[in-house]
């Protein structure tokens, strides 16, 4: 059956809470959370090269959001080893956490159907890694991508395949489209390979939204794709690098959000169920609505706007 026939069916199978039902699951939901976690990625080099585009940034309660420094060592700057496995210790802390990481976790359904795979993100994560061995020690994406190292064009993509999340985003790029100012593909599949490693080690401890649910299970800490670009114009950049403050900036508004209350809605986006099932394969951006709204401009005329720009200043 293709994979779209199969999504079609897993939806169809899904059964349409009650009301009773629905306001019980959002009793049941979490989105208060004691830590909020901003990290900028970067696929660059190695996995164990240290990166000077590598950022974190930690927001405790009402905190204000602050960088998080790499464990002492020769190394100056993060390593995406040291963030997985940093991340791995403070996940697994009783301490309910929001994490939100700049690259996408997942690829367009068009890949799926290509590559012949189920529509099954834990198994998508075992066969990209086996193909885009990019956590061990020595391999650069390009060594993947020329040939030099694993099995990339085996699972290879096409620059024009998007998925929902990013044609609602407006102007993010297919985790496909290398070489271009403001890719996301490098990162992303450098990246993949550690969520895995990091779902191996914490098992059930750690959500990973969409794909194990749009509902965060009270208490359970939870890791997230975001996209900067979105926020990242709405707080004062204050004599940070362009790295620092994307980091700075998913850390702020993710616990913003928390405490304003509007995080609980950009956790179930407006989607039709048939693109809620193609989300938890392709994953969805933390703070994309489902439904691009348009505001009024002054003139009259209207924008689409997934989020507001207003300057915000913490202190």
């Amino acid at each position: 059956m293709p994979v779209h026939q199969l999504l079609e069916e897993r939806w169809r199978q899904r059964r349409v809470p009650k009301a009773a039902d629905a306001g019980s699951r959002r009793r049941n939901m979490m989105t208060d959370f004691a830590r909020h976690v901003g990290i900028d990625y970067s696929g660059a080099e190695t996995p164990t090269a240290s990166l000077k585009g590598l950022r974190v940034y930690l927001a405790e309660g009402d905190g204000h959001p602050v960088e998080v420094l790499p464990p002492p060592s020769p190394r100056k700057y993060w390593t995406r080893k040291g963030i997985a496995e940093w991340l791995v210790e403070r996940l697994a802390e009783d301490v309910p956490t929001l994490v939100g990481i700049d690259h996408g976790f997942s690829f367009p359904l068009r890949y799926f159907e290509t590559h012949g795979l189920l529509p099954d993100w834990p198994r998508f994560l075992d066969d990209f890694q086996r193909h885009w061995p990019t956590d061990e020690d020595h391999v650069y994406v390009e060594f993947v991508r020329s040939g030099v190292a694993g099995n990339g064009a085996a699972r290879s993509g096409n620059a024009r395949w998007r998925r929902l999340t990013e044609e609602r985003a407006g102007g993010a790029k297919s985790v496909f489209h290398f070489d271009v100012q403001g890719s996301v593909a490098k990162s992303t599949h450098a990246g993949i390979p550690w969520l895995r490693f990091i779902r191996q080690r914490l098992g059930a401890r750690v959500h990973f939204w969409p794909f194990d649910g749009w509902d965060v299970p009270a208490g359970r800490s939870t890791v997230a794709e975001v996209y900067p670009a979105l926020w990242s114009r709405g707080f004062a950049n204050e004599g940070r690098t362009g790295d620092q403050h994307d980091a700075f900036s998913i850390a702020a508004w993710l616990s913003r959000a928390d405490r304003d209350g509007s995080l609980a809605a950009f956790l179930k986006p407006d989607l039709s169920p048939p693109e809620r099932t193609l989300a938890q394969v392709e994953g969805w951006i933390l703070g994309v609505p489902g439904l691009i709204r348009a505001s009024k401009r002054r003139d009259g005329s209207t924008e689409a706007n997934a989020c507001g720009s207003v300057v915000f200043r913490l202190h």
